[in-house]
């Protein structure tokens, strides 16, 4: 059992924890330390590496009242995300790796099963954790294992149909589940829609507080029969707060619901966390009340801002300079302004990320046409679909590779009936440092294939505008991938131009081999070229612009002249836009044509610089010649 120490701690730090099993001796006094400790490493950290600082600081209390009642890594912890596992990862043995945080070849900045035995599920994407859990714990009551299975889970990943999904199995089953609500009224941008208001902490106390004096006020008016009514609705307290709680919801999905408790006092969370151990079965959900950055001032008055970041200064907050123009991300939020301001048609949807995709902006000058969904993207595209049905021209914008959770609603809802639905597709490609769960390299492999999509890549920032511009002016669905970071630094047109759908730009002629890139390949392209130049080879370079409808006719030209095609794609090799190439070339019998497909190998590729990503996959300029030149041999 826990003890206190009202003396000063003079006893372990964060260095003499190897293990959990550590931190079970420790008293009160000794946890707060180490909990100090854990903030001033991960502040430190994360100002050096970037990455997700306002997560892991709200759940330090919390990581170490789990770890220490329960018998980790027998018993099992999966973190909802994964994102805020710095204080998990710091205690369960990677302290000396800590410093390597989102480095190429370092610690991931989630939970990996060959970093720690204590990494019990892998996970990158928002609210599975139930689901996982959910079928641990019935694998091992299947095996006659006693051990717990816990999911902590965040409200902004509680708005996803799947949480809900998962609740209402768990509760069915009445198996001995923990799932752990960390309610901080924040997942990336302010949480919306009314399930946040029903977990927040002003329903759960203000307004019983506000009713129950009402009520009294109005009641002791009633003299004699009012003072009966009101001792009996005293004896029913309990009552009325469950009714205007979440426990009506959880408890309706039959888990034993506790709450809400503060996320930061260990001396609220140890003996709740141990008593639900001991002493309740079945399924239970404790609401936890934490602040997202709490113990870093700028982190805690704007989370937002520092759910993730790159390196920043510690003593200010402010981020370190970084080198490079404006960001695709950027233009896109720009350039969708500019064109709702004449268009009051265009609308745009968020899926939690407004700040992220570029839509803060949109978001205040046209708020009655800007929607955040909430983590549900599925929800997001189909809601789309009934935007544009009674006329809205709407505008999704998500990250590539949360695309990949709605690819029904993309094919049944939009492109089946041929709704003028815009799919802006950001992050597509390797992202750098968020790793496997992020890179957007699957897109091209599971959107060109859908009839009625047009899809588009622009080879920089200006073309990303004119590309936007098109898109919410065609009549059926269209979508549009560029990548994450800084363009190439062009001149932006002022004027929007219109992009005749299925009509690539021939940007470089050339006898010898035709070099086929797309999107933030084109330049390294043109780059190879001019160097394949100096050693006397002449290579053509075609910026599709289209994935699909591809431009048949400039392809199949150049593939023929020149009789060698190289196409490069930031993207998965399997179904990417290099097979679709080669279909190409068969469909129009050119069986002659001496081809190689660059593109990233078939397996998850981990974090690290996106350069250096584009380099292993030998995606960037000299790989690009070096390809060349193995095919000119041919």
């Amino acid at each position: 059992m826990l003890t206190t120490n009202s003396t000063e701690c003079a006893g372990p730090r964060l260095k003499d924890i190897q293990s959990p099993k550590d931190l079970r001796t420790l008293s009160i006094d000794e946890l707060n330390v180490i909990a100090e400790d854990l903030r001033q490493t991960i502040i430190s950290t994360v100002s050096e590496t970037g990455g997700h600082l306002a997560p892991s600081l709200g759940v330090v209390e919390l990581t170490l009242a789990l770890h220490y009642v329960f018998n980790t890594p027998d018993d099992k912890l999966v973190w909802d995300v994964g994102h805020q596992t710095y204080a998990h990862k710091l205690l369960t043995g990677r302290q000396k790796q800590f410093h390597t945080l989102r480095q190429y070849k370092g610690l991931s900045g989630f939970p990996k099963f060959k970093e720690s035995e204590y990494d019990a599920f892998e996970t990158g994407h928002s609210s599975t954790s139930i689901s996982a859990a959910l079928g641990m714990t019935l694998a091992k009551d299947l095996k006659g294992d006693k051990n717990r299975v816990v999911a902590i889970i965040g409200d902004g990943s509680m708005t996803a149909g799947l949480a809900f999904e998962a609740l209402n199995q768990a509760g069915h089953l009445d198996k001995d589940l923990i799932v752990i609500l960390n309610d901080n009224e924040m997942s990336i941008s302010e949480n919306v829609g009314a399930m946040s208001s029903f977990l927040s902490r002003q329903l759960t106390s203000k307004t019983v507080r506000h009713l129950r004096k009402h009520i009294s006020i109005r009641l002791k008016e009633l003299h004699g029969v009012g003072d009966r009514f009101l001792n009996v609705l005293k004896k029913s307290e309990e009552n009325i707060k469950s009714f205007f709680t979440p426990a009506m919801l959880f408890e309706a999905l039959k888990f034993y619901y506790i709450g809400p408790i503060p996320g930061h006092e260990l001396t609220d969370l140890i003996p709740t966390l141990e008593n639900i151990r001991d002493n309740v079965d079945g399924p239970v959900l404790v609401h936890v009340i934490t602040q997202k950055g709490k113990g870093y001032g700028p982190a805690e008055k704007n989370p937002g801002n520092y759910h993730g970041l790159g390196p920043f200064d510690v003593a200010t907050g402010v981020p370190k300079p970084s080198s490079g123009s404006i960001s695709y991300t950027q233009v896109f939020g720009e350039t969708l302004c500019k064109i709702a301001r004449s268009n009051p048609n265009v609308t745009a949807i968020s899926a939690a990320m407004p700040a992220g995709t570029g839509l803060t902006a949109f978001s205040k000058e046209f708020p009655e046409r800007f929607f955040d969904v909430g983590i549900a993207e599925q929800h997001a595209v189909t809601f789309a679909a009934g935007l544009a049905v009674e006329g809205m021209r709407p505008v999704v914008a998500i990250y590539s590779s949360f695309f990949q959770r709605a690819l029904d609603q993309i094919i049944h809802d939009v492109c089946l009936p041929n709704l003028p639905v815009t799919l802006a597709i950001d992050r597509a490609g390797v992202v750098g440092d968020d790793g496997p769960t992020h890179h957007g390299v699957f897109d091209i492999s599971f959107l060109r294939f859908i009839p009625n999509l047009i899809y588009m890549a622009p080879k920089d920032e200006n073309e990303l505008q004119h590309m936007l511009h098109t898109a919410v002016s065609l009549p059926g669905p269209t979508a549009i991938r560029y990548p994450r970071g800084s363009g190439e630094d062009v001149v932006i047109d002022q004027e929007f131009q219109l992009l005749e759908p299925g009509k690539g730009e021939l940007l470089r002629e050339g006898k010898d081999i035709l070099i086929l890139p797309v999107g933030n390949r084109v330049y390294p392209a043109l780059r190879a070229a001019e160097g394949l130049e100096k050693i006397g080879i002449e290579a053509a370079v075609i910026n599709p612009r289209f994935i699909n409808p591809l431009d048949k006719e400039l392809i199949c030209h150049w593939a023929q002249k020149t009789g060698r095609l190289l196409t490069v794609e930031d993207n998965i090799h399997h179904g990417g836009f290099g097979s679709l190439v080669l279909e190409l070339l068969s469909e129009n019998r050119l069986y002659n044509i001496k081809t190689t497909l660059l593109a990233h190998p078939d397996q998850f590729i981990e974090h690290g610089p996106q350069k250096t990503l584009w380099k292993n996959s030998h995606l960037d300029s000299p790989s690009i010649i070096h390809a060349a030149m193995e095919l000119m041999k041919e």
